[in-house]
């Protein structure tokens, strides 16, 4: 069984005291607060859907790849939001999690809409970011949302995809392997630039890390953690003693404790190398035959191949480009992209503002 998230818009305001897009301002000797923010800060409920696998105006907001703040556009038109764990993200369980290939994922988001609203889905927009906007325009190649009225890719093109795949196995070897907690993954993702947004990284790691398994250990092996090796010493029967005991006990709660608090990468994404390709390749060409109105959201326009440029230049599709942001677009300027989906599903006359919000 596959186990998805559906998640419905709690409110159409962040959480008191949190501000979207701001940056932390921290003052003097203060430090920063790098706790995880769990998903019911944004959402009012979550659900476990259940699909079987082989081997204002009603109008829903389809995220195949989890928005950290998707809830703030809910605050300009009206709509719902449902955002669904791909395999290896969050809370979704498969057979074979290292199953990444574009056609499985693209299958995954088709069987979870036909779950959630049977023969007859209302109109659907869908926005994936990065690998999760390539899926996007899988699936909506493959027609898997009849009802599909719009497509929204963020920061994602085949060119520029294609060339970093071959630098991608040295990034995921420069990643940390693992984590003491939590925290400490939320304070990396922030202060190595993967995300520019504090409370986005507070929201968003803990569905790309896990709690490490307990593993199974024999006699003589050894356990890293932290980069500290803690080895199991032969018990001399003859010497034991008090202060012999109370060392051991004070090492094995140590190593209890250190292997229960370690957190690693849900997924490892060095194994499915094979599927890179799969993800990227010919992707602005099926991005370009959609029929739906699309928009690209990018850092940079630096990032548009020569297909897509052709495209943008014939009208094939709305651009907009969001500078003084990394990749995590939607991370690190959540109301500007919440601004510019609005615009463009109110602007397609998919939805409307909602009543007395100022634009």
């Amino acid at each position: 069984m596959e186990k998805q998230l559906h998640l419905n818009l709690l409110s159409n305001r962040p959480p008191a005291g949190l501000q979207a897009g701001s940056k932390m301002r921290m003052g003097p000797g203060r430090k920063r607060d790098f706790s995880p923010l769990g998903w019911s800060c944004y959402f009012q409920t979550v659900e476990d859907v259940e699909v079987e696998t082989s081997s204002g105006k009603d109008i829903s907001l389809l995220l195949p790849f989890l928005l950290g703040r998707s809830a703030v556009i809910c605050g300009r038109i009206n709509c719902r939001v449902v955002a669904m764990d791909l395999r290896g993200h969050g809370d979704t369980k498969v057979q074979n999690s290292e199953d990444l290939s574009a056609e499985t994922m693209a299958s995954d988001i088709r069987k979870v809409v036909e779950v959630l609203y049977g023969e007859a889905p209302p109109p659907i927009l869908m926005i994936g970011h990065s690998m999760g906007g390539a899926i996007a325009v899988h699936a909506a190649a493959a027609n898997h949302i009849p009802s599909l009225l719009g497509l929204c890719v963020i920061d994602v093109v085949e060119g520029t995809a294609m060339d970093a795949l071959n630098s991608m196995q040295s990034f995921l070897r420069s990643r940390p392997k693992t984590f003491k907690s939590l925290e400490n993954a939320i304070e990396w993702s922030v202060k190595s630039g993967q995300i520019r947004n504090v409370e986005s990284a507070r929201v968003s790691m803990g569905g790309q890390v896990k709690k490490r398994e307990k593993p199974a250990r024999g006699v003589g092996e050894s356990n890293t953690i932290g980069g500290e090796i803690l080895e199991e010493e032969e018990e001399d029967e003859e010497q034991e003693g008090e202060e012999r005991s109370n060392r051991k006990r004070m090492r094995e709660e140590e190593q209890e404790r250190q292997s229960s608090s370690v957190f690693e990468w849900r997924v490892d994404l060095s194994r499915t190398e094979r599927f890179w390709t799969g993800w990227f390749k010919g992707l602005s060409a099926l991005f370009l035959s959609c029929t739906s109105p699309k928009l690209l959201l990018l850092a940079g326009v630096d990032r548009l191949d020569k297909d897509l440029t052709i495209g943008q230049m014939q009208g094939k599709f709305q651009l907009q480009v969001l500078p003084q942001c990394g990749h995590a677009v939607h991370e690190d300027a959540p109301d500007k992209v919440a601004d510019a989906i609005a615009s463009f599903m109110v602007r397609h006359k998919f939805t409307d503002f909602k009543e007395g919000f100022l634009w």
